[in-house]
């Protein structure tokens, strides 16, 4: 990350979540039903049909308490990544750009600027807005490939946030 623009976000505690032109899956594309999921199904049925051909929007489904319970939540859903059909992470800006376009809410921004290590370490917060946080997440602010992944996004977990959840 050194030298080059970062975007730290919060870390949601919700289910992640990947929605495409004609369908959707949670966490992986085998992962079972829900009836949070439910309500992301009715939700995407506004916009899914705009998302471009092999394109994916990735975001957390908060309809259901994981460990957190949030009250004050601007959508149920929230995007943090947009990929495109070669693969690529678009740039923050861009997910930003689509986002609105598709009238959807990103996670809050906690930091965006260059990489400044003391600065990052020091962004938890217990709580925001009156809701716990689960932690925050960092990434590169420029587009990036898949393959990249693992060096391009980092996350931070609160102390004793449990590691297994369970749907509410």
């Amino acid at each position: 990350f050194k030298n080059k623009r970062v975007i730290a976000t919060l870390k949601m505690d919700g289910e992640n979540s990947s929605i495409y032109p004609r369908y959707f899956h949670a966490r992986s594309l085998d992962s079972d039903d829900h009836l949070s999921q439910h309500w992301l199904k009715n939700f995407i049925s506004r916009f899914c049909f705009d998302i471009p051909e092999n394109w994916r929007i990735c975001g957390e489904n908060l309809y259901a308490k994981h460990t957190i319970y949030y009250h004050h939540l601007e959508s149920f859903f929230l995007v943090f990544s947009i990929w495109n059909e070669k693969n690529q992470c678009l740039s923050w800006d861009e997910t930003k750009k689509w986002a609105e376009l598709l009238d959807l809410k990103i996670v809050p921004v906690l930091y965006d600027g260059l990489w400044d290590e003391n600065l990052i370490r020091n962004l938890h917060q217990t709580k925001r807005n009156g809701d716990l946080c689960e932690g925050y997440v960092v990434r590169l602010a420029d587009q990036f490939e898949y393959r990249d992944f693992r060096r391009s996004v980092a996350k931070y977990v609160r102390k004793d946030h449990v590691a297994k959840t369970v749907h509410n």
